[in-house]
């Protein structure tokens, strides 16, 4: 039997004495690719620092590739997961260079400080950064960015230590529709990649759900609505229960959309 990426069971967090996350079960299959939907303070980010190890629940288990948090060592399984999202880039210093900022993720460190790196690293790096577009910024500061060239460098350095699983988190929050849609197309791609590893992206717009991408988990006030097949698990009836208005979707040429009713 296949150990799943992902193993939530009654997990809740709180904040401020309030359910951040209430009772959340769910199960990532290890060749799955997730979307995390639901409207702002649903608890999508919190869920992925749950998943990415950040954040302990006060109720509830958390097993990540057959290993439970808690009674594992945290660091090494760290190093097992991609994760990408605004409080990571956040972390990575502006000064370093978009190959740096790749290549210092095979240690989980956010510079090259004393960590001994090889060329093998760098041609790993640099041909991360090519796939997704971004060969031509391999010496360009990370700070100096686009906002969409730095989603897609995030993206290379989460898949710099070949992880077993991908957590996004909203990564084409604050792009444009040319940035938007580029990514879209690298996120496409790589869904499609049969080698890729279990994958998880957070988003709360129909509209960035890359072809490809398998099963929905639908959040609303911190409680699961809805989790399964994406084909089967979003209507507009559990779109409407989700964000509290009349809506309706579809799905056409591969990607979906939805307006008010």
């Amino acid at each position: 039997m296949t150990i799943p990426a992902l193993e939530l069971r009654g997990v809740t967090v709180m904040r401020d004495g309030r359910p951040i996350l209430d009772s959340i079960d769910w199960t990532v299959g290890a060749d799955e690719r997730w979307i995390v939907l639901g409207p702002n303070g649903a608890g999508k980010t919190t869920l992925c620092q749950v998943a990415s190890l950040y954040q302990h629940p006060a109720r509830g288990s958390v097993h990540v590739l057959g290993e439970r948090l808690g009674r594992t060592e945290v660091r090494e399984l760290r190093k097992r997961i991609g994760y990408a999202g605004a409080r990571l880039a956040q972390m990575l210093r502006p000064d370093l260079i978009a190959t740096d900022a790749v290549v210092t993720a095979k240690h989980g460190a956010l510079a090259t400080w004393w960590h001994t790196y090889t060329e093998a690293d760098y041609v790993k790096a640099r041909r991360l950064l090519a796939r997704f577009g971004c060969e031509h910024l391999t010496e360009r500061r990370f700070g100096t960015l686009a906002s969409g060239e730095r989603k897609r460098v995030e993206i290379a350095r989460a898949l710099m230590s070949d992880p077993d699983v991908l957590l996004l988190d909203e990564p084409a929050a604050g792009l444009d529709l040319g940035g938007r849609e580029t990514l879209v197309g690298t996120l496409a791609a790589l869904a499609g990649d049969s080698t890729a590893p279990a994958t998880v992206l957070v988003t709360h717009h129909v509209d960035e759900i890359p072809p490809g991408f398998t099963h929905v988990l639908l959040l609303a006030g911190g409680r699961r609505l809805n989790a399964g097949p994406l084909d089967e698990t979003l209507t507009g009836e559990t779109l409407s229960c989700c964000f509290g208005l009349a809506l309706a979707v579809e799905r056409r040429r591969g990607r979906w959309q939805a307006w008010a009713k």
